[in-house]
């Protein structure tokens, strides 16, 4: 499995079903590799999973994270396994033990010691399959990535900085996936771009899984108090224009990730169904550019123009009102399509 360098992490439950086949489209034409969806409260992972190859040529696909408390493990091996025969070698299985509240309160299970409940779950999955099945796990402590770099193809951290990276790769060891999430936001206020992340982040801040792992990697409580430090708000998502996202990937990459899938960071409105109705253009999103630059005379671009999907923070944009704004966000977008990043 080619796995490449750069993919796309998007959380799914947000888009129905017709909208998840256009991003399909729009990430593969723009060149990423792979991309990455999570399982939480809205679509069941497998099922997911199986939707967005049909709806893919070349893409990997890969759940971060599938919960190791939705299904046995037989049901997730033969998933995987099912998946990568009627795809073509396609799909990553993603494990996670998830949190409490989503075991617990949503499912009704009982939360077991994470270690022990992931160990348990690999050695199942792999009964009766390949060794080299690709399997790769939610690690963020030490003992979880060592357990990967024993038992799975690698690891697909979440909310990690390059420290962490850095940390991972060295415990993995070579001929391991290092596959680490990056939240990006093409943002170049300080005020706003924070207060997008400041939003996204926290949901998670309450959650021990994360915290316990910032405080390791050296943030302290003050740091995640009050929405979060904007130092600690700054190395979580990425904000600013096309070479300064560019310099903090190639972080990731420098400290020995081995791919890095960027999860878009916006503004809520970006979602609105007018905009999510229309593919995005033909030939991508600087030819869209251009053509909606060519009509802003006009002071408006009309629905011929149609609404764009941005390839790399890939929220839907609609071209209308606003123009100078916008032409100018669109054309920062545009340096960031994967011809942009592909130094990095």
């Amino acid at each position: 499995m080619k796995l490449g360098r750069l993919g796309v992490w998007y959380s799914t439950d947000k888009l129905n079903g017709s909208q998840l086949a256009d991003l399909m489209q729009v990430v593969e034409k723009n060149g990423y590799s792979a991309f990455w969806h999570p399982e939480s409260r809205g679509y069941e992972a497998m099922s997911l999973g199986s939707y967005l190859l049909s709806k893919s040529e070349k893409l990997v696909i890969g759940s971060s994270i599938a919960n190791i408390y939705a299904r046995d493990a037989y049901t997730a091996r033969r998933g995987m396994i099912s998946m990568n025969e009627l795809y073509g070698g396609r799909y990553i299985l993603g494990l996670g033990v998830s949190h409490i509240p989503m075991v617990e309160g949503l499912r009704g299970h009982k939360y077991d010691k994470p270690l022990g409940a992931m160990s348990a779950y690999l050695d199942a999955v792999y009964k009766d399959a390949p060794s080299d099945s690709p399997v790769v796990v939610a690690a963020l402590g030490p003992k979880m990535l060592e357990l990967s770099a024993k038992k799975a193809m690698g690891a697909v951290p979440y909310n990690v900085t390059p420290k962490h990276t850095a940390q991972a790769a060295r415990t993995l060891g070579s001929n391991k996936i290092l596959a680490v999430e990056q939240k990006v936001t093409i943002e170049t206020d300080p005020a706003k771009a924070r207060a997008l992340g400041r939003k996204e982040l926290s949901r998670y801040m309450v959650l021990p899984n994360y915290r316990n792992n910032w405080l390791r990697l050296g943030f302290t409580e003050a740091d995640l108090a009050n929405g979060g430090s904007d130092r600690f708000i700054d190395a979580m998502c990425l904000w600013g224009d096309a070479n300064t996202i560019k310099k903090g990937l190639r972080a990731h990459f420098d400290a020995g990730a081995t791919h890095v899938c960027l999860q878009p960071v916006h503004a809520d409105g970006d979602l609105e169904p007018r905009a999510l109705a229309v593919a995005a253009a033909p030939g991508g999103l600087l030819p869209a550019v251009r053509r909606c630059a060519a009509t802003a005379r006009s002071g408006r671009c009309g629905p011929s123009s149609g609404a764009f999907w941005s390839q790399t923070i890939l929220s839907w944009l609609s071209c209308s009102g606003e123009l100078g704004i916008e032409l100018v966000r669109y054309r920062n977008l545009g340096l960031l399509a994967i011809g942009g990043l592909s130094d990095c």
